[in-house]
């Protein structure tokens, strides 16, 4: 394990970090930074909650997707940040939240524009169709679904039972097998109904679990409010000095903190790991421009708001001097404020957050399987299916530093390659962003893709509004109803 911890240290410490925080800058830089329409995003979703389109609506897919990135990594993700790397952590998570934000819209787009169809009529799409269609790279693609198939379809899922696990077994004495045989048959059962049934759930239960959590969190920020300033001061001051004052005897280094806090601040909203480009190439959207916002969305909510309040509660506690770590850290948290209610609150939080994040972990894997295989719902998948409720089993009562340090190696390849993907293809992102805007300033209410357009055979060195791809009927721009077949 110590190796597997010194390779990740410093993979993510020398590489993956500078190269993630550098491809945003980048990408920022060339779209004139889309971080600034986080306004105009919160419209769009706004607008596609009421909409009622055949398929799966783009607002159902975010909240797929955002279930998955409100996970552990908004809760135990954090704890083990502020453990590893010190209230200098959370700056470097909320910088890679903010250039996070641009690869998480650049991956949605890529997702969509170059998605496939299923013999189910279903779309699917990710890293590996946008690196063998846009890259013509079919060797790195197949390698990629299979870092997703154990990287994230089977080590990030284990994780979840794993926390949920440990916040049951922090508020009753019971083998932790059991909630963990529990959590299984549970995911299963919402699984075998496919992305139409995590879709349907996410509406519902995501919105409702983080608005409560924010609650709570409020309320215990609100009894420690003379903390808060000298919180954000630390949090700024031990982000680049070697010592944080909040930490008393303990210090934590640079390194540490920005290792911590781009690692963990990465788990929490998954961007650069390419995970938004599967989900929400699942969705009926009219343009690919439109998701991209959604997909920024999620990242902004996942570690602006949620992380960020996790890390207040335990800051503003003083609970980082417990020497505890992961789940318990935050049960000491919530437990100085509330009592043993306290360590409730996690137990559910955590099973609320770990459960949708288990799913979208699975249909992670199911759809890379699908990409390797081609197949759907056949032989590999249902091995798969076998093989995961025993692993996931078993994960409840696995040391989770093993699986963090097996977690962030993994990670750390997916998130170079796909990363790295992205500075090849930006061409069609900034030409479907070009594109976007420029039927806005036409005067389109809502822009439209031709999503039977093959952007590979477009000539990218001619602006989007004088290009010579037929649009969809003007008739169909302000409809809320689009119809699926027009879209593939």
């Amino acid at each position: 394990m110590q190796i597997l911890n010194s390779i990740s240290d410093w993979i993510w410490s020398n590489v993956i970090g500078y190269v993630l925080l550098g491809v945003g800058i980048f990408i920022s830089i060339r779209l004139f930074f889309p971080q600034k329409y986080i306004i105009k995003a919160f419209g769009i979703m706004k607008n596609n909650i009421f909409q009622s389109k055949e398929g799966i609506s783009g607002f159902g897919t975010m909240m797929a997707a955002l279930g998955g990135q409100l996970g552990t990594g908004s809760l135990v993700g954090v704890s083990s940040a502020l453990f590893a790397g010190g209230p200098g952590a959370i700056f470097w998570m909320w910088a890679t939240a903010l250039f996070g934000m641009v690869i998480t819209f650049s991956e949605t787009i890529l997702g969509q524009l170059f998605r496939s169809k299923d013999k189910n009529g279903n779309f699917e799409g990710g890293p590996s169709y946008y690196i063998e269609k846009g890259l013509k790279l079919k060797s790195i693609a197949i390698l990629m679904s299979v870092l997703y198939v154990f990287g994230i379809g089977l080590a990030i899922a284990s994780i979840q039972t794993n926390s949920i696990a440990s916040a049951f077994t922090g508020v009753i004495k019971i083998n932790p097998i059991i909630p963990g045989i529990i959590v299984v048959i549970l995911a299963f059962l919402i699984m075998i109904g496919g992305m139409h049934r995590l879709s349907l759930v996410s509406i519902y239960l995501v919105p409702t679990m983080s608005i409560l959590y924010l609650l709570i969190v409020f309320y215990i920020i609100i009894t420690q409010i003379t903390q808060i300033p000298h919180i954000f001061t630390d949090i700024f001051v031990s982000a680049f000095t070697f010592k944080s004052a909040l930490g008393g005897a303990i210090g934590w280094s640079i390194t540490e903190a920005f290792r911590n806090g781009v690692a963990r601040g990465m788990f929490s909203n998954d961007a650069g790991n390419g995970t938004a480009a599967i989900m929400h190439a699942s969705a009926n959207s009219r343009h690919p421009v439109e998701q991209g916002f959604l997909g920024m969305l999620g990242t902004f909510i996942t570690t602006i708001i949620i992380c960020t309040a996790t890390a207040l509660a335990i800051l503003a506690t003083g609970s980082l001097n417990s020497n505890e770590n992961g789940i318990s850290l935050l049960q000491t948290a919530f437990g100085y404020s509330l009592g043993d209610v306290g360590r409730w609150v996690i137990f559910f939080a955590m099973f609320l957050f770990g459960f949708t994040t288990l799913l979208a972990d699975i249909r992670y894997g199911e759809s890379n399987l699908k990409y390797i295989f081609k197949v759907n719902n056949t032989i590999p998948i249902y091995i798969y299916r076998v093989i995961l409720a025993i692993i996931l089993i078993l994960s409840s009562v696995v040391q989770l530093n093993l699986i963090w340090a097996t977690v962030d190696l993994i990670l750390g390849f997916i998130v170079f390659i796909n990363v790295i993907t992205l500075l090849f293809l930006f061409k069609y992102i900034r030409y479907l962003y070009n594109d976007y805007f420029g039927q806005v300033k036409e005067g389109t209410k809502n822009p439209i893709w031709n999503y039977k357009t093959d952007i590979t055979k477009v000539n990218l060195k001619v602006k989007p509004d004088s290009r010579n791809i037929t649009r969809m009927n003007k008739t169909n721009e302000n409809k809320s109803e689009i119809n699926s077949n027009e879209l593939q």
